[in-house]
């Protein structure tokens, strides 16, 4: 079903609207989530709460990219949970992103100083989009979707160093792009 027609369903208040959205986008939200928590339980739960925010904000809002909206809404939710779960288990997989991270924030800085420098949405938009195509895949793999670097490297049949060098000189190419449009100071 077009996503046009699923959000006009959960406008109409319908509930199929969920069923819809969960067979076009349940796998999709699934990888967000599971990328994040590495938990099948814990990603479908954040799934099911994605549905249900989902119902809660449609309307009044009306998403363009229903997948987008969605997979924002899962991607929160995700992390919401694995802050909750930080305690009790760590996911190596972020740890690692959130050292990544701290490479283009400076040491002085958390992972969390970061993600608030980043969600200056025009900011990095404009950088992500003037990457050559194959980079901006692979970092918004990595920062966004939070792949694996031997997943990203497994799916374009490279070597994993290859992509590790190129996510390090994209992060460099980054904070240079911050740092001289005034967001970041060193």
């Amino acid at each position: 079903m077009e996503d046009e027609k699923i959000v006009e369903l959960y406008w109409g208040r319908s509930e199929e609207a969920i069923s819809e959205a969960q067979k076009k986008y349940g796998k999709y939200c699934h990888y967000i989530a599971y990328n994040i928590l590495y938990s099948d339980e814990d990603a479908e739960e954040c799934v099911n709460d994605t549905h249900i925010k989902a119902w809660e904000t449609i309307p009044p809002q009306r998403p363009v990219r229903l997948g987008a909206f969605l997979g924002t809404i899962t991607r929160n939710i995700a992390l919401n949970r694995y802050k909750y779960n930080r305690a009790e288990k760590r996911s190596v997989n972020m740890e690692t992103v959130y050292d990544e991270a701290k490479e283009i924030a400076g040491q002085g800085s958390s992972g969390d100083d970061i993600v608030g420098a980043i969600a200056l949405k025009d900011a990095i938009n404009y950088f992500v989009a003037s990457l050559p195509q194959d980079t901006r895949i692979i970092f918004v793999r990595r920062y966004w979707y939070l792949s694996p670097v031997k997943d990203i490297a497994a799916d374009y049949k490279i070597p994993e160093g290859t992509v590790k060098s190129l996510l390090s000189r994209t992060r460099k190419k980054f904070k240079e792009y911050l740092i001289k449009e005034g967001l970041l100071y060193e």
